[in-house]
């Protein structure tokens, strides 16, 4: 009997490469919870800053757009730039599309993946049951990536949490709890800038704390995009151009340039919508840099550094160094995500050592293939291989496809 190959996730990756493979006839299994990132892990209420061109799951078959989703659902269509995408609309697509795609889906977590003694591998399910699979597509997304710097964990002795001093972003979603208290937002790209929105109509007073002048920022509407250039899922430039449909060679850009482009293209900026709705309602600060978290009585307590001013000292209301105290009933740190295998312990330790990774994601060579024959990267972890285009659900486009056709030759 074939062995299958097993997708772990079932976020837009996952459930779009799982489409493609099962559209060429190749056995699939695929686990997880569909869209668990989407649906619990993203603040009641959010709105999507992709365009509706930019939020479908690729497929082979028509009829699978998100505009056909609206469809289906009887709900107004999604297709202008100017048409804003609420986050529970987005998942009840992605649960639609697996329900017609991929009804077989297996709610189950991945304990274990390891070789096996004929070259394939073995997967360890929580359910008890073993299996094993020709080859193995790694697509879960942001599980267990969020990145909290190191000047922050010093208000989170145990971790990031929900009920304590400090959070990631990730940890929200109902910002209700806030009413009523007094709340500081670390960061300046479109998960601060609209938590800390949705929190503040939620009742909080709220503070962003952003690393550098004019940090703040957010993009054109859709009618002041400039008109000569070519348009992208991302708005019109010819950088994003190219970065959307032809991501083939940047593997082989110098490591420095891959990682500072994945990291920096399409980097901190709010989405045109939220500018209103912000500023409004949410402070800003702008500091030359965070020094230091602490929670010395179970309140966080951040020290910042200003910029550069004259030093008045401690009677003119600055110390004298430069730094300032500032105090709050709980800090969000919307920090971004950072790849790391080493936090994909799901992988056995004899997979990790043999990975060949560049500054902790996973090297990938054609097709989405790591340096382990049969094991592939797809979505978040292979954007420093393909580029910023795969932190976002229309690199489905270029991504599955290719991953599936890779496969298909080296495993068919």
């Amino acid at each position: 009997m074939t062995r299958p190959v097993v997708v772990i996730g079932a976020g837009p990756f996952g459930l779009s490469t799982a489409a493609h493979l099962r559209a060429r006839g190749i056995p699939v299994r695929v686990f997880g919870d569909p869209m668990v990132s989407w649906r619990a892990h993203m603040p009641e209420g959010m709105l999507l800053k992709s365009t509706p061109a930019a939020s479908s799951l690729h497929c082979p078959q028509p009829g699978h757009t998100l505009a056909d989703y609206c469809d289906a659902a009887g709900i107004r269509r999604l297709v202008t730039d100017e048409d804003i995408i609420p986050v529970e609309t987005f998942v009840a697509y992605g649960e639609w599309f697996q329900q017609k795609l991929l009804p077989g889906l297996e709610r189950v977590r991945v304990v274990s993946v390891d070789r096996d003694a004929r070259g394939g591998f073995e997967i360890k399910l929580d359910s008890g049951e073993l299996c094993t699979a020709r080859a193995v597509v790694v697509a879960t997304g942001l599980s267990g990536l969020a990145h909290l710097p190191p000047e922050l964990a010093g208000a989170a002795s145990d971790g990031p949490s929900a009920s304590g001093p400090l959070s990631h972003s990730s940890q929200h979603h109902d910002l209700g709890r806030f009413a009523g208290r007094e709340l500081i937002v670390v960061g300046a790209g479109q998960s601060a800038l609209e938590t800390a929105a949705l929190a503040a109509e939620a009742g909080a007073r709220v503070r962003v704390v952003a690393r550098g002048r004019g940090r703040v920022a957010f993009g054109a509407p859709p009618w002041e995009q400039p008109r000569l250039r070519p348009a992208s899922p991302f708005g019109r430039a010819w950088s994003l151009w190219a970065l959307s449909y032809y991501p083939h060679h940047y593997r082989h850009l110098p490591e420095a340039t891959r990682h500072h482009l994945a990291r920096r293209v399409l980097g901190p900026l709010g989405a045109w919508w939220l500018r209103e709705r912000f500023d409004s309602a949410v402070q800003v600060q702008e500091v030359e840099r965070i020094v230091r978290a602490e929670a010395p009585d179970g309140s966080p307590v951040l020290t910042v550094r200003a910029f550069s001013r004259p030093r008045t000292g401690p009677r003119g209301g600055s110390p004298a160094d430069g730094t300032e105290r500032l105090t709050a009933d709980h800090v969000i740190a919307a920090t971004g995500y950072r790849v790391d295998i080493a936090a994909m312990d799901f992988l056995g330790h004899g997979l990790r050592t043999r990975l060949a990774v560049s500054r902790g994601a996973p090297r990938l060579g054609p097709g989405f293939v790591s340096s382990v024959p049969g094991l592939y990267f797809t979505g978040l972890p292979a954007a420093s291989s393909y580029g910023p285009v795969m932190r976002f659900v229309c690199g489905t486009e270029f991504a599955s496809p290719r991953l599936t056709r890779h496969l298909a030759a080296a495993h068919g």
